[in-house]
């Protein structure tokens, strides 16, 4: 298998961190990692478009010639391909409860901070949109929040002492937030501790650049 990714943007971050976590943990993947130069355009060259008519990354190519083109998706046949130790549990319900956070940390707090990078300083060169930005802003502090009241107990990691994928969604999104210089976190110690905690992770520092 081939994965393409690109370092800092949010979603192949996600996925590079998943490989790296499950790799810490013994899984032998044998995923080869292809850059694709943004900065370059090379995401909307024939050859990646024919991967991914959108243009988008991360994809997985299989040897057979299809692909999946959607991160969620890419971790979720991962965790099925790879069962032992994946990052999900076995326990039904558990599983459930950390998908559940996992959504809503990426639909309610990484998806509007990307959206607010490009609005600030976008890494794109995006013309800053003070009125998108302010309307962003206003809807951060519900979701940090959440992610703060998790982090309440004490525990390490976002689903208690366990890695889990809701982990590598919100580093993905605070990487890009400091690759786009951008601190959203305010008076929220309980995520900037955990933000440092899970940096100082081996497979944060393989894969972290910013």
């Amino acid at each position: 298998m081939k994965l393409y990714v690109v370092p800092a943007a949010p979603n192949p971050t996600k996925v590079m961190l998943y490989v790296a976590e499950r790799e810490a943990l013994g899984a032998t993947m044998n995923i080869e990692q292809v850059r694709v130069n943004t900065l370059k355009g090379e995401q909307n060259a024939p050859e990646h478009l024919a991967r991914n008519p959108f243009g988008a990354i991360p994809v997985l190519e299989f040897e057979d010639g299809r692909y999946l083109i959607e991160s969620l998706s890419i971790i979720y046949h991962l965790e099925a391909l790879f069962p032992e130790d994946n990052l999900q549990g076995t326990d039904l319900l558990e599983a459930a409860l950390m998908r559940d956070m996992e959504r809503v940390i990426e639909l309610r707090l990484a998806n509007p901070l990307g959206r607010y990078v490009h609005a600030v300083n976008s890494p794109l060169g995006l013309k800053p949109d003070p009125e998108e930005a302010a309307k962003i802003e206003a809807g951060l502090p519900r979701a940090l929040d959440y992610v703060e009241t998790l982090l309440a107990d004490g525990r390490d990691l976002l689903a208690g002492h366990r890695v889990s994928v809701a982990d590598c969604t919100l580093q993905s999104a605070l990487q890009f937030a400091r690759f786009g210089k951008v601190d959203v976190l305010g008076d929220h110690p309980g995520i900037r501790a955990w933000d440092d905690r899970y940096r100082a992770r081996s497979a944060a520092q393989a894969v972290l650049k910013f």
